[in-house]
């Protein structure tokens, strides 16, 4: 399998990153089972990168049926040490219009069916998600809009929250009445528990989230549905594209250090000694 330093999570209408050559598909299997799709590998400058479209070719799978553990080991047994992810989100806020991107910094997990953890079943660790994005490579991912982009980009907000529900049904008016008075930014169904995952993997994680709607609780602007997603996605997905191509030259060129590379570092707390050996070489991997 290919080394790959940066991998990108492609979410809702971003499906493949055009700008890679050396293109090949590699089918990566791990100890939760295959990864949404073949993993898509390549160079970008000469840079490694790994591409995986989080729903799968074609938007297969719901977001309760991504097997995030999967995708998450599979990029980590690639040598990724940057992962960034781009979805598709609703506004809670106003001033967040739909086309405008959003990079947050903080998250509420409202799922509820999904596996979060690599740790269990005879090895216990805890890792701190105060911080759920790195720094670092949200503010490469900033840097990147402005860069690519340029005049053209669209109105950037730099922190804020994501709600992220289980989905597939978009909220009820109570419902997203309530995400807002929680103070949260945006609303999406797929960043969770792809952080707390990518964290324990100790890569460095950053998310551009795209807005497509302002979900169903503005009182002047029509309620959300697929089709109105849909519409603003694929322009969105357009420039993301472009987003990650800067993005992917800016972490190549300057390959920043992170908290996130050293997550581990005193989180696992089953002594050694007292982990069985399969657990062992299954945990090897998020420990390098």
């Amino acid at each position: 399998m290919s080394d790959a330093l940066i991998g990108i999570l492609g979410g809702s209408g971003l499906y493949q990153l055009d700008a890679l050559a050396q293109v090949r598909e590699e089918r990566v299997e791990t100890p939760y089972g295959a990864p949404s799709d073949v993993i898509v590998t390549g160079t970008l400058d000469g840079i490694r990168v790994a591409f995986l479209a989080r729903h799968g070719r074609g938007h297969r799978l719901l977001p309760s049926e991504v097997p995030y553990r999967a995708n998450i080991y599979a990029f980590k047994q690639l040598g990724v040490r940057y992962l960034l992810s781009f979805s598709a989100v609703g506004s809670l806020r106003e001033d967040v219009a739909p086309l405008d991107f959003v990079l947050p910094d903080q998250y509420i997990d409202l799922s509820r069916r999904r596996e979060s953890t690599f740790f269990g079943n005879g090895v216990v660790a805890h890792v701190s998600m105060a911080q759920p994005v790195c720094p670092v490579t949200r503010e490469v991912l900033a840097r990147a809009v402005h860069g690519s982009l340029g005049a053209d980009a669209p109105r950037l907000h730099q922190g804020g929250t994501y709600v992220c529900i289980e989905g597939p049904q978009f909220s009820s008016l109570a419902e997203s009445n309530w995400y807002r008075s929680m103070g949260a930014s945006v609303i999406g169904m797929t960043n969770m528990p792809e952080a707390k995952l990518a964290r324990e993997a100790q890569m460095a994680y950053a998310s551009l989230a795209m807005v497509t709607d302002y979900d169903c609780w503005h009182p002047r602007e029509a309620h959300v549905t697929a089709d109105m997603a849909i519409a603003n996605l694929m322009t969105n997905a357009e420039r993301a594209k472009l987003v990650a191509a800067e993005a992917i030259r800016v972490l190549g060129a300057e390959k920043p250090d992170s908290p996130a590379h050293n997550a581990l570092q005193s989180a696992v707390v089953t002594p050694a000694e007292a982990i069985p050996e399969t657990l062992k070489r299954q945990l090897a991997v998020l420990l390098r």
